[in-house]
Protein backbone atom coordinates (compact mmCIF):
# COMPACT_ATOMS: atom_id res chain seq x y z
CA UNK A 1 0.00 0.00 0.00
CA UNK A 2 1.26 3.17 -0.78
CA UNK A 3 -0.65 6.59 -0.02
CA UNK A 4 -1.66 9.36 -2.33
CA UNK A 5 -1.18 11.75 -0.26
CA UNK A 6 -3.84 14.91 -0.02
CA UNK A 7 -2.18 17.84 0.56
CA UNK A 8 -3.86 20.09 3.59
CA UNK A 9 -4.57 23.39 2.89
CA UNK A 10 -5.83 26.09 5.54
CA UNK A 11 -6.13 29.80 4.64
CA UNK A 12 -4.84 29.22 0.96
CA UNK A 13 -1.56 27.58 2.27
CA UNK A 14 -0.35 24.90 2.82
CA UNK A 15 -1.20 22.87 6.35
CA UNK A 16 2.09 21.70 7.43
CA UNK A 17 1.12 20.80 10.43
CA UNK A 18 -1.56 18.16 9.49
CA UNK A 19 0.45 17.07 6.25
CA UNK A 20 3.09 16.03 9.27
CA UNK A 21 0.42 14.58 11.07
CA UNK A 22 -1.15 13.09 8.15
CA UNK A 23 2.44 11.38 7.02
CA UNK A 24 3.00 9.91 10.84
CA UNK A 25 -0.54 8.19 11.02
CA UNK A 26 0.30 6.28 7.36
CA UNK A 27 3.53 5.78 8.80
CA UNK A 28 2.49 4.33 12.01
CA UNK A 29 -0.04 2.03 10.06
CA UNK A 30 2.16 0.23 8.29
CA UNK A 31 2.28 1.64 4.54
CA UNK A 32 5.01 1.02 2.62
CA UNK A 33 5.17 4.19 0.37
CA UNK A 34 3.54 7.94 -0.03
CA UNK A 35 3.16 9.82 -3.07
CA UNK A 36 3.43 13.45 -2.35
CA UNK A 37 2.18 15.62 -5.15
CA UNK A 38 0.70 13.14 -6.95
CA UNK A 39 -2.96 14.49 -8.63
CA UNK A 40 -4.58 13.60 -5.17
CA UNK A 41 -2.14 15.99 -3.46
CA UNK A 42 -3.83 18.74 -5.64
CA UNK A 43 -0.24 19.20 -7.69
CA UNK A 44 -2.68 20.81 -10.35
CA UNK A 45 -3.45 23.69 -7.85
CA UNK A 46 -0.55 24.29 -6.49
CA UNK A 47 2.42 26.61 -7.57
CA UNK A 48 5.79 25.28 -8.59
CA UNK A 49 7.38 26.10 -5.58
CA UNK A 50 4.68 24.70 -3.37
CA UNK A 51 4.90 21.51 -5.03
CA UNK A 52 8.79 21.11 -4.75
CA UNK A 53 8.43 22.45 -0.88
CA UNK A 54 5.91 19.45 0.12
CA UNK A 55 7.78 17.01 -1.38
CA UNK A 56 10.75 18.46 0.24
CA UNK A 57 8.95 18.54 3.60
CA UNK A 58 7.58 14.72 2.88
CA UNK A 59 11.06 13.32 2.07
CA UNK A 60 12.39 15.01 5.40
CA UNK A 61 9.32 14.13 7.80
CA UNK A 62 9.44 10.12 6.20
CA UNK A 63 13.50 10.66 7.32
CA UNK A 64 13.67 6.94 5.57
CA UNK A 65 10.96 5.41 7.49
CA UNK A 66 8.83 4.67 4.11
CA UNK A 67 9.64 5.06 0.53
CA UNK A 68 8.32 8.33 -0.99
CA UNK A 69 7.30 8.95 -4.49
CA UNK A 70 7.72 12.18 -5.68
CA UNK A 71 4.64 12.77 -8.19
CA UNK A 72 6.23 14.76 -11.22
CA UNK A 73 3.87 14.78 -13.80
CA UNK A 74 3.23 17.84 -16.45
CA UNK A 75 2.21 18.19 -19.90
CA UNK A 76 5.42 19.16 -21.52
CA UNK A 77 8.68 16.76 -21.57
CA UNK A 78 10.94 19.28 -20.20
CA UNK A 79 9.19 20.22 -17.32
CA UNK A 80 8.85 16.95 -16.31
CA UNK A 81 12.09 16.17 -16.44
CA UNK A 82 12.95 19.37 -13.94
CA UNK A 83 10.71 18.09 -11.48
CA UNK A 84 12.03 14.30 -11.67
CA UNK A 85 15.74 15.85 -11.09
CA UNK A 86 14.33 18.18 -8.05
CA UNK A 87 13.08 14.89 -6.63
CA UNK A 88 16.74 13.18 -6.74
CA UNK A 89 18.20 15.98 -5.61
CA UNK A 90 15.75 16.01 -2.17
CA UNK A 91 16.26 12.19 -1.46
CA UNK A 92 13.17 11.01 -3.25
CA UNK A 93 13.13 7.21 -3.76
CA UNK A 94 11.49 7.46 -7.01
CA UNK A 95 8.93 9.77 -9.08
CA UNK A 96 5.51 8.99 -10.31
CA UNK A 97 4.89 10.41 -13.86
CA UNK A 98 1.66 10.45 -15.28
CA UNK A 99 0.82 10.86 -19.27
CA UNK A 100 1.08 14.20 -20.67
CA UNK A 101 -2.66 15.46 -19.72
CA UNK A 102 -4.74 17.42 -22.70
CA UNK A 103 -2.26 17.12 -25.25
CA UNK A 104 -3.39 13.29 -26.33
CA UNK A 105 -0.33 12.10 -27.20
CA UNK A 106 0.50 9.04 -29.90
CA UNK A 107 1.73 5.72 -28.43
CA UNK A 108 4.60 6.97 -30.12
CA UNK A 109 4.89 10.09 -28.35
CA UNK A 110 4.22 8.87 -25.12
CA UNK A 111 6.81 6.45 -25.68
CA UNK A 112 9.54 9.11 -26.67
CA UNK A 113 7.96 11.56 -23.80
CA UNK A 114 8.53 8.56 -21.09
CA UNK A 115 11.92 7.23 -22.41
CA UNK A 116 13.67 10.72 -22.41
CA UNK A 117 12.71 11.35 -18.75
CA UNK A 118 14.15 8.17 -17.60
CA UNK A 119 17.12 8.79 -20.07
CA UNK A 120 17.90 12.29 -17.77
CA UNK A 121 17.78 11.71 -14.81
CA UNK A 122 18.77 8.40 -12.80
CA UNK A 123 15.79 7.62 -10.46
CA UNK A 124 13.35 4.80 -10.29
CA UNK A 125 10.33 5.85 -12.56
CA UNK A 126 6.40 4.56 -12.11
CA UNK A 127 4.71 5.27 -15.01
CA UNK A 128 0.87 6.73 -13.94
CA UNK A 129 -1.60 5.86 -16.45
CA UNK A 130 -5.56 7.44 -15.74
CA UNK A 131 -6.84 8.24 -19.17
CA UNK A 132 -10.45 9.10 -17.50
CA UNK A 133 -8.53 12.48 -16.03
CA UNK A 134 -5.94 13.02 -18.86
CA UNK A 135 -7.88 12.45 -22.10
CA UNK A 136 -4.68 10.00 -22.69
CA UNK A 137 -4.07 5.88 -22.54
CA UNK A 138 -1.17 4.44 -22.51
CA UNK A 139 -1.60 1.28 -24.50
CA UNK A 140 -0.33 -2.10 -22.83
CA UNK A 141 1.82 -2.44 -25.92
CA UNK A 142 3.72 0.65 -24.91
CA UNK A 143 3.81 -0.01 -21.67
CA UNK A 144 6.00 -3.18 -22.93
CA UNK A 145 7.89 -1.19 -24.70
CA UNK A 146 8.37 1.43 -21.91
CA UNK A 147 9.01 -1.75 -19.09
CA UNK A 148 12.12 -2.93 -20.81
CA UNK A 149 13.81 0.38 -19.44
CA UNK A 150 16.62 0.33 -16.56
CA UNK A 151 15.12 3.36 -14.71
CA UNK A 152 10.98 2.71 -15.47
CA UNK A 153 10.02 0.18 -12.48
CA UNK A 154 6.40 -0.15 -12.73
CA UNK A 155 3.45 1.49 -13.40
CA UNK A 156 0.34 2.77 -11.56
CA UNK A 157 -2.77 2.05 -13.43
CA UNK A 158 -6.03 3.84 -12.92
CA UNK A 159 -7.97 1.97 -15.48
CA UNK A 160 -9.97 -0.66 -13.75
CA UNK A 161 -9.58 -2.74 -16.62
CA UNK A 162 -8.96 -6.20 -15.17
CA UNK A 163 -7.92 -7.92 -18.68
CA UNK A 164 -5.42 -4.44 -18.96
CA UNK A 165 -3.28 -6.11 -15.62
CA UNK A 166 -3.67 -9.84 -16.85
CA UNK A 167 -2.20 -9.39 -20.17
CA UNK A 168 0.88 -6.87 -18.81
CA UNK A 169 1.66 -10.38 -16.11
CA UNK A 170 1.66 -12.24 -18.66
CA UNK A 171 3.96 -10.53 -21.32
CA UNK A 172 5.59 -8.09 -19.87
CA UNK A 173 9.39 -9.32 -18.29
CA UNK A 174 9.67 -8.99 -14.53
CA UNK A 175 5.61 -8.25 -13.98
CA UNK A 176 5.82 -11.46 -12.95
CA UNK A 177 7.93 -11.66 -10.03
CA UNK A 178 7.58 -7.96 -9.16
CA UNK A 179 10.99 -6.12 -11.15
CA UNK A 180 8.08 -4.84 -13.09
CA UNK A 181 5.56 -3.49 -10.64
CA UNK A 182 1.76 -3.56 -11.36
CA UNK A 183 -0.06 -1.20 -9.02
CA UNK A 184 -3.81 -0.30 -9.47
CA UNK A 185 -4.39 3.21 -9.13
CA UNK A 186 -8.29 2.95 -8.31
CA UNK A 187 -9.03 1.97 -4.60
CA UNK A 188 -12.70 0.26 -5.61
CA UNK A 189 -11.14 -2.10 -8.03
CA UNK A 190 -7.91 -2.67 -6.01
CA UNK A 191 -8.60 -6.19 -5.00
CA UNK A 192 -9.88 -7.85 -8.46
CA UNK A 193 -6.34 -6.19 -10.16
CA UNK A 194 -4.16 -8.01 -7.23
CA UNK A 195 -6.17 -11.10 -7.69
CA UNK A 196 -5.07 -10.80 -11.57
CA UNK A 197 -1.12 -10.06 -10.57
CA UNK A 198 -0.82 -6.77 -9.19
CA UNK A 199 1.39 -6.31 -6.33
CA UNK A 200 -0.77 -3.76 -4.74
CA UNK A 201 -2.34 0.18 -4.45
CA UNK A 202 -1.43 3.53 -4.59
CA UNK A 203 -4.45 4.88 -2.50
CA UNK A 204 -6.32 7.31 -1.83
CA UNK A 205 -8.65 5.70 0.74
CA UNK A 206 -5.58 5.20 2.63
CA UNK A 207 -5.87 8.87 3.75
CA UNK A 208 -8.73 8.21 6.14
CA UNK A 209 -8.44 3.92 6.16
CA UNK A 210 -4.79 3.08 6.07
CA UNK A 211 -5.31 0.61 8.85
CA UNK A 212 -7.61 -1.20 6.85
CA UNK A 213 -6.35 -0.76 3.76
CA UNK A 214 -3.07 -2.60 5.01
CA UNK A 215 -4.75 -5.60 6.36
CA UNK A 216 -6.53 -6.16 2.75
CA UNK A 217 -3.20 -5.81 0.99
CA UNK A 218 -1.79 -8.67 3.85
CA UNK A 219 -4.89 -10.46 3.21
Amino acid sequence: VITALITPLRDGKVDEAAFDRLLERQIAAGVEGVVAMGTTGESASLTTAERLAVIERCVSVAAGRVRVLAGAGAAATDKVIDLVRHAKTVGADGALVVTPYYNRPSQAGLQAHFEAVADAVQLPIVLYNVPGRTGCDLSNETTAALASHPNIVGIKDATADMGRVSWMHANIPGAADGRFALISGDDSSFLGYVAHGGVGVISVTSNVAPEAMVALQKA
